[in-house]
């Protein structure tokens, strides 16, 4: 299938990555990607930036080396209502909100509270993407998980990282291939991304291409091929397609 886009990736400011933000738009590319999204970690991930560093965002191109680029914040949920790491007013400036359930900010409920509180992230407008949503050792009810997206226009992640050996998530090719199931029947769109954390991963959804050919789950429902059907979700790449781009550095 054609991929075009990779819109979780981390750099050298989420405090365990190992590349700068120039350095990752070169290697995207590199290898063909359009549309990169570099999503850093939000407060409460351990080394991750002061919440200042949301607001700047103003002075950084759109578009370099031919590759255009949101910047954005991988959020942490952080309880059963939903609630963000990051404050209304450093979200002002996002392109893109990834909200994900990290270990290190967030205590493991019942099925019933971890399904509500992504639930409740996805109301906020902020948020345009439910980040690896796989992990067995926060468990979803996949069924109600994956409605609510189709309700509220939320992009469910699939994640290549979770099927990287020596990633430490629980269960997670079962959870995507369940969790596709659901999509697959009611017309849900997903979107692949590498959560690279070094160059040498933007744009690599190798495993995900694998279980997706493996399962026969329609391309039409991935919205990597297109960057018109990925603006859908995402009002600032609309935006950034209406203007024609940005200026190139």
């Amino acid at each position: 299938m054609i991929d075009i886009l990779d819109l979780h990736t981390h750099t050298i400011v989420s405090g365990h990555a190992y590349n700068t933000l120039y350095e990752m738009v070169h290697a995207a590319a590199a290898k063909g990607v359009r549309l990169l999204g570099v999503t850093e970690h939000a407060p409460r991930i351990p080394g991750a930036c002061h919440p200042f560093y949301f607001i700047n965002f103003k002075v950084v191109p759109r578009q370099i080396e031919g590759v255009r680029l949101l910047l954005g914040c991988e959020l942490n949920i952080v309880d059963y209502e939903g609630r963000l790491d990051l404050e209304p007013r450093y979200q002002k400036g996002l392109d893109l909100g990834i909200a994900s359930i990290h270990e290190p900010c967030y205590t493991c409920g019942t099925t019933a509270q971890n399904t509500a509180a992504y639930l409740c992230a996805m109301k906020n407008p902020i948020v345009q993407i439910i980040g690896h949503p796989d992990d067995g050792r926060f468990p979803v009810d996949y069924e109600t998980l994956v409605c609510a997206a189709k309700e509220h226009h939320v992009l469910l992640e699939l994640n290549n990282s979770s099927l990287a050996p020596g990633c430490n998530r629980k269960d997670s090719r079962k959870n995507m291939a369940s969790m596709l199931e659901y999509c697959q029947k009611y017309r849900v769109p997903v979107i692949l991304d590498s959560d690279a954390h070094c160059e040498v991963d933007v744009g690599n959804h190798r495993y995900l291409h694998q279980l997706l050919e493996e399962i026969s789950f329609p391309e039409e429902l991935v919205v990597n091929d297109s960057l018109e059907k990925a603006a859908a979700f995402l009002p600032s790449l609309q935006k950034l397609l209406d203007l024609g781009g940005s200026r190139d550095a």
